[in-house]
């Protein structure tokens, strides 16, 4: 049921269709911008589309942080074309890159796992400064206007500031918070969490996680000590792992994705501060090298900057 209680996030119709789009256009603007500008040098003065102009392109989509390896997968088929003199100009270019893009992000898988029974389970993750618990406030909110209830566990108790900031969103969204004191298990807080999300029959737990060094192992063990605890209690949870990463950090991400990946079984990525920066490209990296969908992506700081990822839109923002 998650594609379900989160699939009324998505548009329903065409307003919303293109108040989402307009929102991931400008999100993407100092992307675009980057690209823009490099393609129409490339092309400029009528210069022929051959394997040269498409290794300059490469070397632009690198700096729009897709990946050396990602960059070569989408340019793949456009050098056999190029080859063949089948691009025209660059109008052209541009839709074969388009076409390109959004195939790699549709391979990506689109639904996350059903519960049969109780509440979705949605696990939380992520380093710290990444946007984390700011991101659970923001979905908690998008969840409550879509008419579900909601719990916030705060199973981030390493730092009591980080319980602090969970209650802060909770009062911001009407949103009960389950905890403990600074310190104590987190799989504790979460079976108190699960338990009076079944007794209250709530549609969704959101549990944060402490912001774990990739590096710590003895934090990943605790992070899958709670997953352990999810699924004693509801058979099949967490239904979603959410790893939270900063857009900013383009590439740099990636190899913490693939860590947390690994050790929590992360089945969807949230990319935040994806308005700040010229490295949106990272998300066609994800998909391309981690095989993980983007679920959401923010893009600003107010409480309804937490937009549903949308292929099409992203595409669409990055060339239009």
């Amino acid at each position: 049921m998650i594609q379900t209680l989160f699939g009324s996030l998505q548009p329903e119709n065409k307003e919303e269709k293109t108040s989402l789009f307009d929102r991931m256009k400008q999100a993407v603007t100092r992307t675009r911008e980057n690209l823009s500008e490099k393609i129409e040098e490339i092309v400029s003065f009528g210069k022929e589309i051959d394997s040269n102009t498409l290794d300059d392109l490469e070397a632009s989509l690198v700096s729009a942080d897709l990946g050396v390896n990602t960059a070569h997968a989408v340019l793949e088929t456009l050098r056999e074309k190029a080859d063949h003199k089948q691009i025209k100009d660059a109008s052209e270019l541009k839709r074969l890159l388009k076409e390109e893009i959004l195939s790699i992000l549709a391979k990506t898988p689109a639904k996350a796992a059903k519960a049969d029974a109780g509440p979705e389970v949605v696990l939380v993750v992520g380093v710290n400064g990444v946007g984390k618990t700011t991101t659970i406030g923001k979905l908690a909110n998008a969840l409550r206007r879509e008419g579900k209830t909601v719990l916030l566990a705060a199973a981030d108790t390493f730092r009591a500031a980080a319980i602090d900031q969970l209650e802060v969103w909770g009062s911001r969204t009407g949103v009960e918070v389950i905890k403990t004191k600074p310190g104590g298990d987190p799989s504790a807080v979460l079976f108190d969490a699960l338990g009076a999300a079944q007794a209250r029959k709530t549609d969704c737990v959101i549990v944060d996680t402490a912001g774990r060094l990739h590096t710590k192992t003895s934090l990943m063990a605790e992070l899958d000590k709670m997953r352990r605890t999810a699924q004693r209690i509801i058979p099949g949870a967490p239904h979603e792992t959410l790893l939270v990463m900063d857009a900013t950090t383009g590439q740099n991400g990636l190899q913490q994705a693939r860590l947390f990946t690994e050790a929590a079984g992360v089945t969807g990525i949230v990319l935040t501060k994806l308005d700040g920066t010229a490295k949106g490209g990272v998300v066609v990296a994800i998909s391309q090298e981690l095989g993980l969908p983007v679920r959401y992506v923010g893009v600003g700081e107010k409480i309804g900057d937490l937009l549903p990822f949308d292929p099409q839109a992203f595409v669409d923002g990055l060339f239009n």
